[in-house]
C-alpha cells in the first residue's frame, strides 16, 4: 500500500473582497493579539489599512513588524520573535507575498519549539506545532502561505536554508485578488513564472500522485491563460482571480508532490547574490525542464496536452520540446530577463553555486541528480 499525506491549511479564503471578511474569522478562533509581519512598501500602502481596519473593527490588537527584507534571514526572524515577546502576541498575521510569508513560519517555530533558525534546516526538524499565523497573500505566485515550504537567508553563510517542516502549515489562508492589482507588472510576471515552476516540478517530480497531478495541471492552464493578461493589465480582476486560483492549485501540489532542480539552484542564486527568487526561477525554468524531459519526457505529454497541443500521433519528446518552447515564449511575453547580466551579476562563484545546489533540500526530489559539471553548465547558460 502507498500512503500520501496531504497538508493545506485548516482554512482557506479566497475571491474578490474576501479580506473584508477576516475580522470574523479571527474573532472566531478566539485570539488577541497580533504580530503583524509584512515589509516596509507593504506597510506604507493602503493595503495595510484594508488588514487592520477588520482588526480593529473587532478589537484585535496588533504590532506591526515590518522590517523584513526580499530574501528574509536569520536576522529579521530574530528580530520579528523579540518583538512578538516583548508585546505578548498570542497569533501572526503575515501580509505580502513569500518573503513576510516565511519570516512569519520561522518566527512562528521559534516563539514554540525555541532554539535558532540554523535548527531547523531541512525536513521536519521540529517537535511542536508553530504558533498559529493568519497568512494574508499579496502575490500570485510563492504559495508561501499554504505550503510547509519555507526559505530563511543565513547571512554569515550565504546561504538559503530551506526549511519542510509539516509544524509550519499557516492556520488560515487568505488570498484577494483586490489586493494584486496594483502590484508591477515585472512582479506580476516574476511571481506568475513562480506559480508556473511550482506545477511542473510538481509533474515532473517522483513523488507526483493523481490528486497533486489533477492540480498542477490545473494551475499549468489557467497560468497559460491568464498570466500575459494580468502582466499587461493588472487590474483586470478576473485575470487576477484566476491566478489566485492557480497558485492555490500549485501550491497544493507541490506542497504534497515536491519540487526540483530549478528551485535548487534559484534557491543558491538569491542566497549568494540577493535575487528575487522568482525571476531565477523563471530564467531557469526551461534549461533545467530541458534535461529533465531527457529523462522523463513522458510527464510531459499531458503539460503538453493541456497548453493546447494535438498530441495525437506525437513521441514524447515531441511533447516536451512543445512545452519547452512555449514556458520560453511565455516568458518573453511577459518579460522575464534572460541573464543575470540584466540583474546586474556579471560575475559568480560557479562552483559554489553547484555545490549548494546538489546539497539543496529540493534536488532529491528532482527527476534525477545531475552532476555538479552539468549543474555548472546550466548556471553558464543564463550568465
Amino acid at each position: 500500500m502507498t500512503e500520501h499525506v496531504f497538508y493545506v491549511p485548516a482554512t482557506n479564503i479566497m475571491g474578490r473582497g474576501c479580506i473584508n471578511n477576516i475580522g470574523e474569522h479571527i474573532k472566531n478562533l478566539g485570539f488577541k493579539k497580533a504580530l503583524l509581519v509584512t515589509d516596509k512598501f507593504l506597510s506604507s500602502s493602503p493595503i495595510l489599512a484594508k488588514v487592520t481596519a477588520p482588526l480593529d473593527a473587532i478589537g484585535v490588537d496588533y504590532i506591526v513588524f515590518d522590517n523584513v527584507k526580499p530574501n528574509p534571514s536569520v536576522g529579521n526572524v530574530e528580530e520579528g520573535l523579540s518583538l512578538l515577546k516583548e508585546n505578548n502576541c498570542d497569533f501572526i498575521i503575515s501580509l505580502g507575498g513569500g518573503s513576510p510569508q516565511d519570516a512569519a513560519s520561522g518566527i512562528s517555530i521559534l516563539a514554540t519549539n525555541g532554539g535558532k533558525m540554523q535548527d531547523y534546516e531541512g525536513m521536519h526538524k521540529t517537535k511542536k506545532k508553530a504558533m498559529s499565523v493568519v497568512a494574508i497573500n499579496t502575490t500570485a505566485g510563492t504559495s508561501a502561505e499554504i505550503t510547509i515550504n519555507y526559505v530563511i537567508t543565513d547571512e554569515e553563510r550565504g546561504v538559503k536554508m530551506i526549511m519542510i517542516d509539516k509544524n509550519s502549515l499557516a492556520l488560515m489562508s487568505v488570498n484577494d485578488p483586490e489586493l494584486m492589482v496594483d502590484k508591477p507588472a515585472s512582479l506580476t510576471a516574476a511571481t506568475g513564472i513562480d506559480a508556473l515552476t511550482h506545477s511542473i516540478e510538481a509533474l515532473v517530480t517522483p513523488g507526483a500522485y493523481q490528486v497533486t497531478d489533477v492540480m498542477a495541471e490545473a494551475a499549468v492552464k489557467l497560468i497559460f491563460d491568464n498570466l500575459p493578461t494580468a502582466v499587461k493589465d493588472g487590474h483586470d480582476l478576473d485575470a487576477r482571480e484566476n491566478m489566485v486560483y492557480a497558485i492555490f492549485l500549485a501550491g497544493m501540489a507541490f506542497n504534497n508532490a515536491g519540487l526540483g532542480y530549478v528551485h535548487a539552484m534559484a534557491h543558491q542564486l538569491g542566497g549568494l547574490y540577493d535575487l528575487p527568487h522568482g525571476v531565477c526561477n523563471a530564467m531557469l525554468l526551461p534549461i533545467v525542464e530541458r534535461e529533465n524531459a531527457k529523462v522523463v519526457p513522458e510527464r510531459f505529454r499531458r503539460i503538453a496536452e493541456v497548453i493546447g497541443f494535438d498530441i495525437t500521433g506525437k513521441s514524447d519528446q515531441e511533447c516536451a520540446k512543445y512545452v519547452i518552447d512555449q514556458i520560453k515564449r511565455l516568458s518573453k511575453e511577459v518579460g522575464i530577463p534572460e541573464r543575470l547580466s540584466e540583474l546586474g551579476v556579471s560575475k559568480v562563484d560557479l562552483d559554489k553555486l553547484a555545490e549548494n545546489s546538489l546539497l539543496d533540500a529540493c534536488a532529491g526530489a528532482n527527476p534525477y541528480l545531475p552532476t555538479k559539471e552539468e549543474t555548472i553548465e546550466m548556471f553558464k547558460e543564463i550568465l
